[in-house]
C-alpha cells in the first residue's frame, strides 16, 4: 500500500455534552492538529495516489469551515457529544468526496492537545 498524508492546525471550541464533564462541560478551545492519511495500492499515470494539492485544498477547505467555530453550534454535530472521536469521523465523511479514485482508504487523526488524539478509519 502506498500512503500519503498531509496535514493542517487549527483552533476550534466545544464543550462536551456528557453527563458529568467537569470542565469540558463549559466551552473551551483546542488547537487541533489534523491528519488525513490516504492509503492505496496503486499509483495513477503520473506516478501518484492523489495529487498532494489536491489533498491540501480539501484540507484547507476544512480548516475554513471549522477555525474559531464553536463545534456544538454545527449543523454536522447536532445532537451528538462533540468529542474528537465524532470530529474525526465527521471530517473523513467531508474529505472521502475530493479522493482521487486510486484512493481505498482514508484515516483522519485529530489532536486535540499534545497528549490526546483520537482516529477514524474508513474505506472509499
Amino acid at each position: 500500500m502506498y500512503t500519503v498524508t498531509v496535514s493542517t492546525d487549527f483552533v476550534a471550541q466545544h464543550f462536551l455534552t456528557v453527563p458529568d464533564p467537569g470542565p469540558e462541560g463549559e466551552v473551551h478551545s483546542h488547537h487541533y492538529e489534523l491528519a488525513a492519511e490516504c492509503a492505496g495500492p496503486e499509483l495513477n499515470e503520473y506516478g501518484y495516489l492523489l495529487d498532494i494539492d489536491d489533498l491540501t485544498a480539501a484540507l484547507d477547505a476544512v480548516e475554513a469551515r471549522y477555525h474559531d467555530e464553536l463545534l456544538n453550534d454545527l449543523e454536522e454535530f447536532s445532537g451528538l457529544n462533540p468529542s474528537v472521536e465524532h470530529f474525526c469521523r465527521i471530517v473523513a465523511d467531508r474529505l472521502a468526496a475530493d479522493l482521487a479514485s486510486e484512493v481505498e482508504t482514508l484515516r483522519v487523526t485529530i489532536h486535540e492537545d499534545e497528549i490526546a488524539w483520537a482516529a477514524y478509519e474508513r474505506a472509499l
